[in-house]
């Protein structure tokens, strides 16, 4: 199926969702609503004749002051059977960063939500462990914002300094000596 037609199926389906179909480099994305997110998503994973049954990536966007809603959430579908692609996106306002998980339709869905609320602080209602995957428990922000400050928090993370005595312990086993 060609990709206008999925996302003329998209409309079809939920004509109130669907905010724009955005074409770049020949590739398409839907912009829709957040509300529905996960019934959206399980009819494209359900949909015989579209089967997107593998999620390649979630990840956050971030826009500060360029978009009435500072985030997008992005989701990069594939196909096995058909080999069709698709992109959804989803505005998320800073006031209100939350947006539904998506782990029930796809379980792979569970590490990529965990990055995305790591990074942009961006939580997703009825993940079973939205907990930081890449920054330690106790890191203050989210790297990715673009009103991060640029050299890190204001103050230095509490477990630098272990984190440096530990790589210090190690160094012998390092291959530059």
């Amino acid at each position: 199926m060609e990709p206008l037609e999925i996302t003329e199926r998209i409309k079809e389906r939920f004509p109130d969702e669907v905010l724009d179909i955005i074409e770049f480099r020949e590739q398409l994305s839907v912009a829709i609503k957040k509300e529905r997110i996960v019934e959206i998503c399980r009819w494209l994973h359900d949909e015989p004749d579209l089967r997107f049954d593998y999620l390649k990536d979630i990840c956050g966007v971030d826009y500060l002051g360029k978009k009435p809603a500072r985030f997008e959430v992005v989701y990069t579908l594939y196909s096995m059977r058909h080999q069709h692609m698709l992109r959804l996106k989803a505005a998320v306002g800073e006031d209100e960063a939350y947006i539904d998980s998506v782990v029930p339709v796809w379980i792979g869905a569970n590490w990529h939500e965990r990055e995305c609320y790591d990074m942009y602080g961006i939580r997703f209602n009825g993940h079973p462990d939205l907990s930081r995957v890449l920054m330690p428990e106790d890191w203050e922000g989210h790297p990715l914002r673009k009103d991060y400050p640029e050299g890190g928090p204001e103050r230095q993370w509490p477990g630098f300094q272990e984190v440096l005595d530990k790589a210090k312990k190690f160094k012998e086993f390092s291959w530059q000596g």
